[in-house]
């Protein structure tokens, strides 16, 4: 009989079995324990099996095999209800509502049945002496999936009106159900204020808050409320993720990505729960699901390409285009089965209505890891064109003259237009100077014999200083493949000419000044790439290059802003130099300089690059909030011309900023955006990496535990020794420990910590490896292994012992203590172990030396070790002691309390509560033992301890407050 011999071991069965995932395989073994149960001939054996088997039918994806156990438990109990026990009385009518809204969901079920069993259930609740409220709850269901909105308001209104009683549904579920119907009538801010409770944690159950976060999501993207809504995805997901029973809410995730352009996050989503396209056993549902799927799909074919391979129902690939039309027809399929059964269109209005959705957010990082998606590239303003079909070159080439004059980012886009159109038309040797030249500047290192070309041409068009300052730039390029020694060669003609054709008014300014930018910028080339330091003459060279230009451009107040911008960067250019003198203070300056010309200049977006280098010098000069304004200033001159890359290093820069001066709110709206755009770039698993973690840990900080252990699980894959480090990865594991363990997922917690344990132990610094233990050791003793958590705290000790650290010594060997009392037979070996503790405090405070803070440190230390003492030999006093041992235990533990206010009473009025609440539990004790003159005078000094003491200390009205209540409880045993 699978283990099953009597009724005890029938229900700790259950029981194990309750805990399992849902799904299939606890449904089965609910079916074998029914059949032991039938073995038992109990019959209160067979009904609990099959209330049993009843739950976990309702919690899985099989809730149409709810009806046949239900059924056979309405005939026992209409056949013998003295069978039934209390509860088991209670369990059978608080089912009848699955059974209700079971029938409802199953579209096989005619609508005549599901409204005779409404009336069935309200006449075995008024039988039962049950209030209607659970039947008019089940009325409105019924209601609202029809689309009688007049009827559903009618029971809506029954529904709240009823008195609530033992079968109304929780707080938490009757409050989701309440917030949905004002969703779905267009009351999305009313719903919210519904569901408050819910998701501030007041009501709880086993299915809340996971279905009210998910159900919230739309209607916050509807009110704009798009931080909430990223933060209940994260959340909520993380809730129903291992969930099988919750397809709807699942949906609702899907649903959400679609709407907010995470359609990869959407594809991951499917791709965790393949069953959930074919699980048949819940019909609505997996309407909901399908019509989610399409929706996706349809996101997915605006996006990028429809032939793109996704995750779909197993056994086949799928494409987008594939999935959509398998999704849709399935979806239309399971709606008009319900329109059938109900008489109208309703369900298909509805499925229609949410696969047609039209994104809701253009753009809503999440944070998390996610393929790249498609995005479009920068719109560049058209060209004007004389007609829509053939462009008209002069005005191509007006406009693109116009932005290159003026130096604006789409110029060159502006130029290959330009060069297109003229392809075949004969032109001067003007313009096809121009258009050499810009071709020549796109292609970079590569352009040099294109800029020669480009120089031929406008000599040949009558501009000797253009000619010169294009064999200038080609010179130039040649600097940048690393020939900075032919670069200089070249450029020394062009140099002297131009000063010569300058001084003869025969060429201008600005032609002058971009052959001596050409130069300067080769002699800069030259500084760079000889290392550190730079030989004097060569720094001296450069500045002097430098210097000469802005002899000539300096000042500048005419209107040509190429010719500002060379004074702009020439300042930036003496920074460079500065920091590569070592002065940084004066770098700092002309980096401002150099962004401040570049603003004036009405080109911000080339301020940029200089604003990132002083935000870099501020922040190494401890100038964190001149690190701070540059980088802000980076951000906003760049604007919609950043590349994704670039934007995603000044979000994440600004973020570490942030964040050392404790803005963790802001700090992570900005890892937020750097991890978007890092993904945008397609450094996802590198800088992404990086800005997932530091979102992770701003997250923490605020105490958004599942948020941040969302993220972090998010960036750990992506998180390597060799790319990141191996102490972001150390850390990364920690905090999500930190955060699992604050979630209540304790063995998750270990998991993690031992983990990041492992990776520290090599480490020549041990401190972090014995916190980690140490940790480790505190989520295995909440899992329940006691075993594993002795061991851990026991590898800890030795680690902070050989650190010298007491502290951490005597609060390892105290948890290992209380491990061991909790083991049978286990209370001899937490004395020696707390006594070991007392032993290693007393040691370290005699030989602490002349340290008065630290001494300090390991009193107290001292005193909250014989407090603990006293605590667990008091517990070990049990029940079923005799009274002997009894008192000798609850002796030895006021012993040590006694010790325990000794202590913190040397420590003087630094340790007042913690004397405090040793003297009451030495009060307590003093009770236990009957000694209630001394239990009262202890009372009694605790209350003139904090004579005096103010409303606004907490710890000081509770202390009186339980003291009062001590001298209540002596004076019935007699104290005077």
């Amino acid at each position: 009989m699978s283990g099953i011999t009597d009724f005890d071991s029938l229900r700790r069965a259950m029981a194990e079995n309750s805990e399992r995932p849902e799904g299939p395989a606890r449904n089965a073994r609910a079916e074998q324990l029914l059949a032991d149960a039938e073995k038992l001939g109990i019959p209160l054996a067979v009904i609990e099996a099959l209330g049993h088997q009843l739950k976990v039918y309702n919690y899985s994806s099989e809730k149409d095999k709810m009806f046949v156990p239900f059924a056979r438990l309405l005939r026992m109990w209409d056949e013998r209800p003295g069978d039934f026990d209390e509860y088991e009385v209670h369990s059978l009518h608080w089912v009848f509502k699955w059974m209700s809204s079971g029938m409802l969901d199953q579209p096989h079920v005619p609508l005549a049945s599901i409204e005779k069993w409404l009336g069935e259930m309200e006449h075995r609740y008024r039988l039962a002496g049950h209030s209607e409220r659970a039947v008019r709850s089940a009325e409105f269901s019924v209601a609202a999936h029809i689309g009688d909105i007049a009827r559903a308001e009618r029971a809506y209104a029954a529904w709240l009106a009823a008195d609530r009683d033992s079968m109304a549904d929780c707080h938490a579920c009757e409050l989701h159900g309440q917030g949905w119907w004002q969703a779905e009538q267009g009351r999305d801010a009313e719903a919210l204020l519904l569901w408050r409770p819910v998701l501030e944690g007041e009501f709880t159950c086993a299915h809340e808050p996971h279905t009210v976060l998910a159900s919230s999501l739309v209607p916050l993207l509807r009110l704009g409320r798009t931080d909430e809504a990223r933060a209940h995805h994260l959340r909520g997901f993380r809730l129903v993720r291992g969930m099988e029973s919750m397809r709807g809410a699942y949906a609702d995730h899907v649903e959400f990505c679609a709407l907010t352009g995470n359609e990869a996050r959407g594809l991951e989503l499917l791709a965790e729960r393949p069953a959930y396209f074919t699980d048949t056993g819940h019909p609505r549902s997996r309407l909901d699901f399908l019509s989610v799927v399409a929706l996706l799909m349809e996101r997915l074919g605006e996006a990028g390409p429809v032939d793109r391979e996704v995750p779909g129902p197993a056994g086949r690939t799928w494409t987008a285009r594939e999935l959509g039309t398998h999704a849709r027809a399935e979806a239309l399929a399971l709606a008009a089965r319900f329109d059938e059964r109900n008489g109208n269109s309703y369900v298909s209005e509805r499925a229609r209505a949410r696969m047609a959705q039209r994104p809701l957010v253009e753009r809503l990082p999440l944070g998390v890891r996610a393929t790249r998606r498609p995005v479009s590239a920068p719109s560049v303003a058209a060209p004007a064109a004389a007609t829509a079909d053939v462009p008209d070159l002069a005005a191509l080439l007006a406009e693109a003259r116009r932005l290159s004059h003026t130096l604006q980012p789409n110029a060159m886009d502006a130029w290959a237009a330009v060069s297109r159109a003229a392809e075949g038309v004969e032109l001067d040797a003007r313009d096809r100077a121009e258009i050499a030249d810009h071709e020549a500047m796109d292609r970079g290192p590569e352009g040099a014999a294109l800029f020669e070309r480009a120089a031929e041409l406008y000599a040949e068009a009558g501009d000797p200083g253009e000619a010169l300052a294009a064999r200038t730039r080609a010179a130039y390029v040649r600097a940048l493949s690393g020939r900075v020694d032919e670069a200089l060669a070249a450029v020394a003609e062009p140099y002297d000419q131009v000063l010569a054709l300058y001084a003869d008014d025969a060429t201008g300014v600005r032609q002058t000044a971009s052959v001596l930018m050409g130069r300067a910028r080769i002699l800069m080339r030259r500084v760079q790439e000889g290392g550190e330091p730079a030989e004097e003459t060569v720094l001296a060279d450069a500045e002097s290059a430098v210097r000469e230009l802005l002899a000539l451009v300096g000042g500048y107040t005419g209107d040509d802003v190429r010719i500002a911008s060379r004074e702009a960067e020439a300042q930036a250019m003496l920074a460079e130099l500065a920091v590569r003198g070592g002065d940084l203070e004066t770098a700092v300056e002309l980096f401002g300089r150099a962004t401040a010309g570049f603003v004036k200049a009405g080109l911000p977006w080339f301020a940029v690059e200089y604003e990132a280098r002083l935000a870099g010098l501020a922040h190494h000069l401890g100038d964190i909030s001149g690190a701070e304004r540059a980088l802000r200033a980076a951000l906003e001159h760049g604007g919609a011309h950043l590349e994704a890359v670039g934007r995603a290093q000044l979000h994440l820069q600004l973020a570490e900023v942030l964040g050392g001066r404790g803005l963790s709110v802001e700090a992570a709206e900005h890892a937020l955006e750097a991890a978007h755009w890092a993904d945008e770039a397609g450094e996802g698993p590198t800088l992404g990496a990086w800005a997932r973690q530091q979102l992770g840990g701003f997250l923490l900080r605020q105490e958004r535990w599942a948020e941040a252990a969302e993220v972090l699980e998010s960036a750990l894959p992506d998180l390597s020794a060799e790319t990141h480090g191996d102490g972001a990865v150390v850390q990364t594991q920690w905090w999500l420990g930190d955060c699992l363990s604050e979630l209540g997922e304790h063995r998750a917690a270990a998991e993690r910590r031992l983990q990041a344990a492992e990776i520290a132990r090599h480490w020549p610094e041990q401190h972090d490896h014995a916190t980690l233990a140490h940790l480790a050791a505190e989520s295995l003793g909440a899992a329940g292994l006691p075993a594993e958590a002795d061991h851990a705290y026991a590898r800890a000790g030795e680690l902070w012992r050989s650190l010298g650290n007491v502290h951490g010594l005597v609060r390892s060997l105290r948890a290992r203590a209380w491990l061991a009392l909790r083991a049978e037979d286990g209370t001899d070996a937490a004395r020696e172990l707390m006594a070991g503790a007392v032993r290693e405090c007393e040691a370290a405070v005699g030989t602490v030396g002349t340290d008065e803070e630290a001494r300090q440190r390991l009193i107290a230390e001292l005193g909250h070790t014989h407090r603990q003492f006293g605590d667990l030999l008091a517990r070990s006093a049990t029940e079923d002691a005799d009274d002997d041992s009894i008192r000798a235990a609850l002796e030895d533990a006021l012993s040590q309390v006694t010790e325990a206010i000794a202590v913190f009473a040397s420590l003087g009025g630094d340790a007042l509560d913690s004397r405090t609440g040793a003297e009451l539990a030495a009060g307590w004790l003093e009770a236990d033992l009957t000694r209630p003159t001394r239990a009262a005078a202890r009372a009694r000094a605790v209350l003139a301890a904090y004579d005096g003491a103010g409303d606004e200390d907490e710890t000081a009205q509770d202390r009186k407050a339980e003291a009062e209540q001590m001298l209540q409880v002596v004076e019935e045993q007699g104290a005077g």
